[in-house]
């Protein structure tokens, strides 16, 4: 019982963290006059991704190196079985030219890098890290330079000027919110996976990784729901990418991290790279650069049978 309060709590704490931390980095950009592309690109990123990356970093210096890649590879599925699914199903969207041009092969080539660096040796080196935050470093110039209209402003009717003092407390308790949540979210995960005999792992790509990918679900919703269509297939996907790289990247960089559970290997990693490649024939068919409730459905589906097979 108190296991389920511990992932509830922690839960709770990461998602307020995460928009804490959010409203203090615009309001920081706003009065360092600092362009919203390069917010958007890196502290935006950053706080999205936020409780992976200290879940992960928390839980491998802990030494649940599973709990680590388990919530990045479950959250990447989550992004697209789950999140992607169900705002798609609420509301069909439009892809842009950038899904198949940028955002897509740069996802896969960043699922297909990880792939090749832990399937091998069952293991991320920190010079593994080094070279996948490299990759990361390159995209973002990319991005910056050429691909400038990929990066939209979601709300931007919630970008409010704070005083200094509110902009410093934002950063603060959303960093001891992350820092606390990813603490009970950890106790929580181990004693479930205790008490029902289950690997970490499986507590992992399932309960955790979707705990840490309910910000991208309340903003999907949010987004169909004010009818604005603001998150796209690009924003999950560049999700996807940051965490892979960033959040695996500085991980690894960290601590070195150990696959225990060979189930991440023979299952879970697949189950990534497969749905990762299903968005390409999803966005042509059957209608060119769109999806709606169909794919939608689609998607849902391969998720529980992800779900099934991982906990059977």
């Amino acid at each position: 019982m108190f296991d389920i309060l511990f992932i509830v709590l922690g839960l709770v704490l990461l998602i307020a963290g995460g928009n804490w931390l959010l409203k203090a980095a615009v309001a920081l950009s706003l009065k360092l006059n600092i362009p919203k592309i390069v917010i958007g690109m890196t502290v935006v990123s950053f706080a999205t991704s936020a409780p992976e990356l200290i879940v992960s970093v928390n839980a491998a210096l802990e030494g649940f190196p599973d709990l680590a890649l388990g919530n990045v590879v479950g959250s990447n599925i989550a992004n697209l079985g789950l999140v992607l699914a169900i705002t798609i199903i609420l509301g069909s969207i439009e892809v842009k030219n950038s899904f198949y041009t940028t955002d897509w092969p740069v996802m896969m080539l960043a699922s297909l890098l990880f792939f090749g660096f832990i399937y091998f040796d069952g293991q991320l080196q920190r010079y593994e890290g080094l070279v996948m935050l490299v990759v990361l470093f390159i995209f973002l110039i990319y991005l910056l330079r050429f691909q400038k209209t990929a990066v939209v402003d979601e709300f931007p009717e919630d970008d409010v000027p704070l005083p200094l003092y509110k902009t410093v407390l934002f950063l603060g308790i959303g960093g001891l919110a992350l820092w606390g949540g990813s603490e009970m979210l950890i106790k929580g995960a181990i004693g479930l996976a205790t008490f029902y005999g289950v690997s970490e792992r499986i507590i992992a790509v399932t309960v955790v990784s979707v705990g840490t990918s309910i910000p991208e679900l309340a903003a999907s919703v949010i987004a169909v729901l004010k009818k604005e269509k603001a998150i796209s297939l690009g924003n999950l996907i560049g999700s996807n990418i940051f965490n892979l790289l960033a959040v695996l990247g500085i991980t690894s960089l960290i601590t070195p991290i150990k696959v225990l559970d060979q189930g991440l290997l023979t299952n879970d990693i697949f189950w990534m790279l497969g749905t990762s490649f299903l968005i390409l024939p999803l966005v042509f068919l059957p209608k060119m650069l769109k999806l709606g409730w169909r794919e939608g459905v689609i998607l849902l589906v391969v998720y529980a049978l992800f779900v099934y097979f991982t906990i059977t």
